[in-house]
């Protein structure tokens, strides 16, 4: 989704729910990841305190393809704040610029490429964030936010949303677990270089997150779902969906993000999600269905499909951590789903 004036404009109201936002005024931010769902939200929030507020923050995005980044900012990754930086997880750094916050949203999060490359997307998470950290080390970055994952939790036999302390089981020899796993291992790491260096890191774990800046290879099902309502195809659910999730609008991600970024307690974990949108993801399809005027049908998986598969069955999330910081969600699921498809449609 290209970047324009209508992007602007939608993501205004959260600019509100950044809990001491004053605080980023003629700040450097280095972002990686930022042509993924979350870091590009991100990213958009940025621009819009820049274009529309005059907050003079110097932007640095990391990112592997300098074509994605141009392609979808445009004209304003021209501007005189922005930068683009060539990175690639597997290597280490080789750039020295100075700046006061990282946030580091570079991951392999998508279902299909997690199954097909396990090897790749657990090395990726812990090397690369390493990486991230080394350079925050040697350039005195004054704090680093790793965006982790609700999926870090496994199962577990309670019905409760989880706590940030709560921790289930993982199957350590699926190899779907590369992904979580990895996540569990940077969360360590993270915890390791605060405390054998000193360094001020927080954590993040948003849940399901949802909207506009959805990728094209997204294969997650609230991605395909939004595509499916969008191209004014049927929505085909391989399996019944009574899975609970925690679903949460990309830009309140996005504002619960720089929240923490912000405000949160150093090697502190914060859950992100909208205590009005847990919901089942039949639940969720119904929602795009509706909005997209198709019909919604189920059909059996096949073998391929289920080893991409989140292995929890139920990942709701108690962000009542996030919310005494002083955020909260703004966006519903209802009307998140409307706006998504709104915005997306040109």
């Amino acid at each position: 989704m290209p970047y324009c004036d209508k992007i602007l404009e939608a993501s205004e109201p959260f600019i509100d729910q950044i809990v001491k936002r004053e605080d980023l005024k003629e700040k450097r931010f280095l972002i990686t990841g930022a042509t993924g769902m979350i870091g590009s939200s991100v990213l958009d929030l940025l621009l819009f305190l820049n274009e529309r507020k005059q907050y003079g923050i110097t932007i640095y995005v990391a990112v592997r393809n300098d074509s994605k980044i141009k392609k979808r900012y445009g004209i304003f990754a021209q501007k005189e704040y922005f930068h683009i930086l060539p990175y690639d997880a597997t290597k280490p750094i080789d750039f020295e610029y100075s700046v006061d916050y990282v946030i580091h949203a570079a991951s392999n999060a998508d279902p299909a490429a997690i199954s097909k490359e396990p090897v790749e997307t657990l090395m990726s998470n812990v090397f690369g964030l390493d990486q991230i950290l080394q350079y925050a080390k040697r350039s005195s970055v004054k704090k680093t936010l790793f965006v982790s994952s609700s999926e870090i939790y496994g199962t577990n036999s309670t019905s409760k949303p989880f706590l940030e302390d709560d921790y289930g089981n993982i199957d350590l020899l699926n190899p779907r677990a590369a992904y979580p796993m990895g996540k569990r291992a940077s969360e360590t790491l993270c915890a390791s270089y605060a405390n054998e260096y000193d360094l001020n890191i927080v954590i993040a774990r948003p849940g399901h997150i949802y909207g506009p800046t959805i990728t094209d290879t997204d294969s997650r099902a609230s991605a395909q779902f939004t595509r499916n309502a969008l191209n004014h195809q049927d929505i085909i659910m391989k399996s019944a969906g009574t899975q609970l999730r925690s679903y949460c609008y990309v830009y309140d991600c996005a504002s619960a993000l720089l929240t923490i970024l912000l405000n949160g307690q150093p090697t502190c974990a914060y859950n992100i999600s909208n205590r009005h949108s847990i919901l089942s993801i039949s639940d969720i399809a119904k929602l795009f269905a509706k909005a997209g005027n198709v019909a919604l049908t189920f059909e059996n998986a096949s073998k391929k499909e289920q080893k991409s598969y989140n292995l929890m069955s139920m990942s709701a999330l108690d962000a009542t951590r996030l919310e005494n910081l002083g955020w909260h969600a703004i966006m519903d699921s209802k009307d998140g789903v409307k706006e998504t498809l709104r915005l997306l449609k040109g």
